[in-house]
């Protein structure tokens, strides 16, 4: 990985492309350039048959500069790098810090490789690329360019393993605010790597790295818990904290959750044929009188149930 640094001093883990790659990516670019060239040169010695020798002799030498300089500057111009060789590799041509180039960057690395690639054979080329700390041959030298690979096969992520029943919702109170991303990311890499490593080592890394957890927080350490186990259910915390962040309903207002309703609109113009729509005024709302409170009523002393029996009355 190459390590660019951009002029906000931030740094970018650039994979540069290598020989093998950056070869069968010419290789692609040279087969579809000689594949138009042909097609093209058939088709303008059928439309120049009527004209001289000298005439013709001139077309052809045009449209062979044309497509050895002229198309492969163009392509990479137009396209910020990716020719269709590189789109098919995955590469990609930048400029040393990062960005993508311009003109002027494809312009050298097209004068450079009628050197290097077509009178030579691509052996400078080669030689370069090979001795090159970065993979890179004369032309992106000269323009200041570098090939990476864009397709760089992600690192699988391996799952924090839970902390111990016992331990669930412990450290809810614990501040770990002062804790850095740094102390984070290797507090996961030992716990999610802890299982490869040999007992006596991972013991002494999770002690270490647990004593720097509390002095992070501040809290003691709690007594009769595994340096591991504790490491396990502080970052479980961590991570239910920020899902729970990450997941928070915003609160709502007094008046959350109502919206009015849109005035009465323009009525419709009928459609021809039609008859129109006749318009009715609204109504305006009358509050309800206010009505008054009934006479008390006597209660009424309840009939005297009939006695139960075991048998129903005929229908």
């Amino acid at each position: 990985m190459s390590d660019l640094v951009t002029g906000d001093a931030v740094v970018l883990g650039l994979r540069p492309a290598r020989l093998p790659s950056r070869g069968l990516a010419i290789l692609l670019d040279l087969a579809v350039y000689v594949t138009g060239y042909v097609l093209i040169s058939v088709g303008l010695t059928m439309a120049t048959a009527s004209l001289d020798l000298a005439a013709q002799a001139a077309v052809a030498v045009a449209t062979f500069l044309l497509f050895l300089v002229g198309v492969p500057i163009a392509v990479e111009t137009l396209s910020h790098g990716r020719s269709l060789g590189k789109l098919a590799c995955g590469l990609r041509v930048v400029r040393d810090d990062g960005g993508p180039i311009r003109f002027r960057h494809a312009l050298v690395r097209g004068a450079m490789g009628i050197v290097e690639l077509i009178l030579t054979f691509g052996s400078i080329a080669c030689i370069a690329s090979l001795v090159s700390a970065r993979g890179r041959r004369l032309g992106d030298v000269f323009a200041g360019t570098l090939v990476v690979r864009e397709r760089v096969p992600g690192a699988r992520v391996m799952p924090v393993p839970p902390p111990p029943p016992w331990l669930a919702g412990r450290f809810t109170g614990l501040d770990l605010s002062a804790v850095p991303d740094g102390l984070w990311l290797a507090i996961r890499q030992y716990l999610t790597r802890m299982n490869q490593l040999d007992p006596q080592v991972g013991a002494a890394m999770a002690v270490r790295l647990a004593d720097d957890l509390v002095a992070r927080t501040g809290a003691p350490p709690p007594a009769g818990v595994p340096a591991a186990a504790f490491l396990m259910a502080v970052v479980h915390e961590r991570q239910t904290r920020d899902a729970a962040r990450a997941f928070r309903p915003a609160a709502a207002g007094p008046g959350a959750g109502f919206a009015p309703g849109p005035g009465p609109g323009p009525t419709p113009a009928p459609m021809p044929g039609m008859m129109p729509m006749p318009v009715v005024a609204p109504v305006p709302y009358a509050a309800p009188a206010p009505v008054a409170p009934e006479a008390p009523v006597a209660p009424v002393p309840p009939a005297a149930a009939p006695r139960a029996g075991g048998f129903a009355p005929p229908a």
